[in-house]
């Protein structure tokens, strides 16, 4: 018997929607329907979420000065809380739970205003702005790398850490296999929606200055915008380097559990899939973000021995080509990060969501949930 639908609103990038899809999975199995509320950036993910229906609704930021803009943002904003309130009044869900991004702000708005039980949660070290704008409206905040004494929302936060999805619970069981001096090393680099660019060009140049030797151990699987890709293949390609370079790697988690080393972005979906799969990584926080949440990501893994940070200011084709040669002679290094990565991993991140949702949902108050679950 369906127990009812459950609202998840995310925005339309894999960080957000990365973990309100393992929730989503999580709540299937326990007997709801699901419904995701994003924008039209969410089609090349949602394949593989588990929605029973899919809801756009109009959403906008207000980071503009000009009171044109802004009017127009505010009155886009305005739609979508009624076009929201319009869904919610035809679906009646049981709760609506929101993991960040602009689009979330009119449905998270328009079901506090219905007195629907709501919750956001705040992957990232340091709460994002969609999340502020919404934090004291909603009943309960659930934690990725969020601290439960964070400031003036430390009474209704919970960290429950960020929900992986099915593929990377799979991935994380294949071991981490040491690569001695003289075997194949896979190397893989990704930078998310933002931060791929720079890594197009750090990285052929890098492998461009180590020796024969090593490069000639080197598999690369490489992420690359699309007007990027043919001109890391072709560097890649006079180097006689066996690459896959590609926008998009559906199966970034086996790609991840393949690896000896990982260079990548720090944010919040990354940091908490390489902790529980268990690689070693080398984290370059992208630098504009506005936050700074990958910095503050980056560091929480890095002082548990799971990953070494750089930041991109200090890298050069030098430094970097170093980074990856060092990495290649000291395997056991790399095993003793990749072990210290997955102490810090929390693979059951969504079934304490799903705990959580499930107590709002039911009328539950926060201090009780806490109580059972301290």
């Amino acid at each position: 018997m369906q127990k009812g639908i459950i609202v998840l609103a995310a925005g339309g990038t894999g960080g957000h929607l990365f973990p309100a899809e393992a929730l989503g999975h999580e709540l299937k199995a326990r007997g709801y329907s699901v419904h995701l509320v994003t924008d039209s950036r969410a089609e090349r993910f949602a394949g593989k979420f588990p929605a029973d229906e899919i809801h756009v609704v109009p959403s906008a930021t207000i980071g503009s000065k000009n009171p044109i803009v802004v009017a127009r943002a505010l009155y886009k904003l305005w739609r979508g809380i009624r076009i929201a309130r319009s869904l919610f009044n035809r679906l009646k869900p049981r709760a609506v739970v929101g993991f960040g991004g602009y689009p979330t702000v009119p449905p998270l708005l328009a079901a506090s205003g219905m007195d629907i039980p709501t919750i956001i949660h705040e992957q990232n070290a340091v709460m994002g702005r969609a999340n502020r704008m919404l934090a004291n409206k909603v009943r309960a905040i659930a934690g990725g790398f969020l601290p439960e004494n964070s400031g003036q929302y430390s009474a209704k936060t919970i960290v429950t850490g960020n929900p992986v999805r099915p593929d990377v619970i799979a991935a994380a069981a294949t071991p981490y296999k040491l690569s001695g001096t003289d075997d194949p090393f896979n190397l893989v680099i990704f930078g998310g929606s933002q931060g791929a660019q720079y890594f197009s060009s750090a990285i052929p140049s890098a492998i461009c200055l180590l020796d024969d030797d090593m490069r000639k151990r080197l598999h690369v699987v490489q992420q690359a915008r699309p007007e990027d890709r043919d001109k890391v293949t072709s560097c890649f390609t006079r180097l006689g380097l066996p690459a896959e370079v590609s926008p998009f790697f559906a199966d970034m988690p086996a790609r991840i559990a393949a690896a000896n080393l990982v260079i990548c972005r720090s944010g919040a979906s990354t940091v908490s899939e390489l902790a529980v799969i268990g690689r070693p990584s080398v984290l370059v926080p992208y630098p504009y973000a506005l936050d700074h949440d990958q910095a503050a990501n980056a560091a929480a893994l890095k002082a548990k021995g799971g990953a070494e940070v750089i930041a991109q200011s200090a890298l050069s084709p030098e430094k970097l080509s170093e980074i990856i040669r060092t990495a290649m002679a000291d395997p056991e290094r790399l095993g003793r990060i990749a072990h210290a990565a997955r102490e810090t991993g929390k693979p059951k991140a969504a079934q304490a969501l799903g705990d959580l949702v499930e107590a709002i949902a039911n009328g539950r108050s926060l201090t009780e949930f806490k109580g059972v679950h301290a």
